[in-house]
């Protein structure tokens, strides 16, 4: 396939910024960005593919009269397990109100209650109610109809649907350009300016409740490009998705339990009563309760009956719909839940600004690595996050010399990334339990195809990255526990970082070392 520039959409050649993603954290990049001109690449049409859309939950902002910045910042590093860059927690924590009015600008409609007052939820781990919510259960999807409108209205923004990066050029240590594919041709945007706002990596386990292409196709690019990615073992599997057939599944929002729905098994036992929170203790906390239920033999309910009852469909809608495609009426009946991949704590390694390692790289949403979540995200955090951060993405782009060089030529277009071979490496070793001897196998094993060229290579890089980071954290922090590591290790509270060039070393010498140990009889 050839390479052409796209001229018609970068008349002014390396001076317009490209976002990649066009959920809620691009999106607002680019309303902020205004009237500078952006293009976005979105690879599906907005609103269908992206994990904003999907998002049950709502926005977490300290806005109730016994509430403040500082009890949300408390509740934000305790689930964090001391792990979260305090002074970026603390920003994007006192910028909550600022959120809400920013997404009620560009028209969101949020739940309010008689007096016109926004309604404030009750999720996990929160101290008080202060999840602001839309239509109960649709909040990523009202705000998406909100934003997907602004856009309409604003002309400096230019969206390019169905196209797809597939790697960004460098020049002299900086960033170029970006090669990107539609389905009938492919192009060369020269730019000295990227944005990242690709999402996470939730579609490369085999239980997700992200799309099935949210794959980690943003990090794979940054890290072939050699910007330096953080966190990368954190990934946060949500307790309560729905436990039936077919892919992704849908996510029984942490809101249910917040109104009082309880977590039982077969025999009606409520599993959680000793645990300290109960239902409403940290996600890692729960999905590791559940998940070992399940692997003793049990089904895993949770029931809302008693607490909501009747008024479950008004409160969430979209939850009972997805449970009534299955039979399931969650007024009279519990419903079949099971932990599910659902947000990567980790990412690409920026500032407070967004900046990457890589001159001419910024990042916001879930694909960046900003040290709010910690070890383990708080219910609620990542929509905020992605509003605030882009905001503060968008200053920096605006402030930063346009380069004058264009993009360079490039050989081959890289085929379409393949997560299909993926999935089951990677569940086995990076999912809700952790271990050595698993850890090291998918690391010998995902190394030779991270260094093909062939379409599971760039889904390799990123479960690489994961599973290398995973098997150098000998310790159980947040999300992140190995059953050979069960306890917290003082010596290791601190945030680990790798390159590409890192991981592939490290991977190399992990396999070795494993070979070794079986030649020795050790394993």
């Amino acid at each position: 396939m050839g390479v052409r520039a796209v001229t018609a959409v970068l008349r002014d050649v390396g001076r317009t910024p490209v976002i990649i993603g066009g959920g809620i954290a691009g999106l607002i990049t680019a309303l902020r960005l205004a009237p500078i001109p952006v293009v976005v690449l979105a690879k599906a049409p907005l609103r269908t593919e992206a994990s904003s859309a999907w998002a049950q939950g709502g926005v977490a902002a300290a806005m109730g009269p016994d509430d403040n910045p500082t009890r949300h910042l408390a509740d934000t590093l305790a689930a964090g397990d001391g792990l979260c860059d305090i002074d970026v927690a603390r920003r994007i924590t006192a910028s909550g109100s600022a959120a809400i009015e920013t997404l009620l600008h560009y028209g969101a409609r949020f739940d309010r209650d008689a007096t016109g007052a926004l309604c404030l939820g009750l999720e996990a781990a929160h101290g008080r109610r202060r999840i602001v919510h839309a239509t109960g259960d649709g909040t990523g999807n009202e705000i998406m109809r909100a934003l997907v409108a602004a856009v309409a209205e604003t002309p400096s923004i230019t969206i390019l649907e169905g196209v797809e990066a597939r790697r960004l050029t460098v020049a002299d240590g900086a960033v170029s350009g970006v090669l990107a594919v539609s389905t009938s041709d492919a192009m060369l945007l020269p730019t000295s300016r990227v944005v990242m706002a690709t999402g996470g990596v939730g579609g490369l386990f085999l239980h997700t409740t992200n799309p099935r292409g949210s794959i980690g196709q943003g990090l794979a690019l940054a890290a072939r490009a050699g910007a330096a990615l953080v966190d990368m073992e954190f990934m946060q599997f949500h307790p309560t998705a729905l436990d039936v057939e077919g892919h992704p599944l849908t996510l029984v929002s942490e809101a249910v339990r917040g109104e009082g729905a309880t977590l039982l098994d077969e025999t009606g036992a409520r599993f959680m009563s000793d645990v300290p929170g109960g239902e409403l203790a940290p996600r890692d906390v729960v999905a590791r309760a559940v998940w070992r239920h399940l692997a003793a033999g049990h089904r895993v309910f949770l029931d809302a009956r008693a607490a909501l009852g009747s008024r479950f469909a008004a409160h969430f809608p979209v939850i009972a719909a997805a449970c009534a495609a299955f039979g399931i009426d969650p007024a009279t009946q519990p419903i079949p839940v099971r932990p599910a991949a659902h947000y990567h704590m980790g990412g690409i390694a920026v500032d407070w600004q967004g900046r990457s390692t890589l001159p001419g790289l910024w990042a916001c949403g879930e694909v960046a690595g900003t040290g709010l979540h910690g070890a383990n995200r708080l219910a609620s955090n990542s929509l905020l996050e992605a509003v605030v951060c882009a905001g503060s993405v968008a200053n920096s782009v605006a402030g930063a010399p346009p380069g004058r060089r264009g993009g360079e030529v490039v050989g081959d277009v890289p085929a379409a990334a393949d997560a299909a071979s993926i999935r089951p490496i990677l569940s086995s070793a990076g999912g809700v339990l952790r271990e050595h001897d698993v850890l090291a196998d998918s690391v010998a094993t995902l190394l030779p195809v991270a260094r093909s060229a062939g379409p599971a290579a760039d889904p390799a890089i990123v479960a690489l990255l994961i599973a290398v980071a995973a098997w150098r954290r000998r310790e159980s922090r947040g999300a992140h526990f190995r059953i050979d590591f069960p306890a917290s290790d003082l010596a290791s509270q601190r945030r680990f970082t790798l390159t590409l060039e890192a991981a592939l070393l490290a991977a190399r010498d992990i396999a070795a070392s494993d070979i070794r140990e079986v030649l020795d009889g050790t394993l």
